[in-house]
């Protein structure tokens, strides 16, 4: 069970943006971490824009799941782990990342466009926390607003997506993405197609 990265962004009305970002990739290969990190970006913000205010969902993308938790307030927090993680964890630390944001971060800085300035390294110590769901399942356990709200999960990152959207495009047209991130990507893409492997 791996945690990959925790998110913590803002839901604007046409667009999110990423206000603090951390990561753990230690399990992947040096050079794999930089296109890593480019696609956690990119799915972070893609998933937060088709996720409705209030909502909670996790997503699977090739051997991660994306857990996404959009507040009424329009703060967002994504979390990237592999299958075997929890859901219900997931969602418990997401709800707990983004009440300690909310009470160091002040509203006007989430409106901004830009990274926030307070929060550092949190996220780290976050993931650290949480990395054994075993330990962390039986504090989650005492979270019972998080059982009777429910969880959408999807099979697919294009059930989430509108209607007539594909991936693919949204790759080609992201200027978040290196052309070496979307050429990593359109191979995995085929690779995963043919031979049902993973991109990780």
């Amino acid at each position: 069970m791996k945690l990959l990265s925790a998110l913590v962004l803002y839901k604007g009305d046409s667009s999110a943006h990423i206000l603090k970002a951390g990561y753990d990739l230690t399990s992947l290969s040096y050079f794999q971490r930089g296109t890593a990190q480019d696609f956690i970006t990119f799915t972070s913000k893609i998933l937060v824009e088709r996720t409705g205010v209030g909502a909670r969902q996790s997503v699977k993308e090739a051997e991660y799941m994306c857990h996404v938790f959009v507040r009424g307030d329009n703060l967002a927090g994504v979390i990237m782990s592999d299958h075997e993680y929890p859901p219900r964890v997931a969602h418990t630390m997401l709800t707990r990342i983004m009440e300690d944001f909310a009470g160091q971060v002040t509203p006007a800085e989430w409106t901004s466009g830009s990274l926030a300035g307070g929060f550092a390294g949190q996220l780290e110590v976050y993931l650290g926390k949480f990395q054994d769901p075993s330990k962390s399942d039986s504090m989650s356990r005492l979270q019972t607003d998080l059982d009777e709200t429910k969880i959408v999960l999807h099979n697919t990152i294009e059930a989430v997506l509108q209607r007539g959207e594909k991936l693919d495009d949204l790759v080609d047209k992201s200027e978040a993405l290196s052309m070496q991130s979307k050429a990593f990507y359109k191979t995995a893409r085929k690779t995963n197609s043919c031979c049902g492997t993973s991109w990780g």
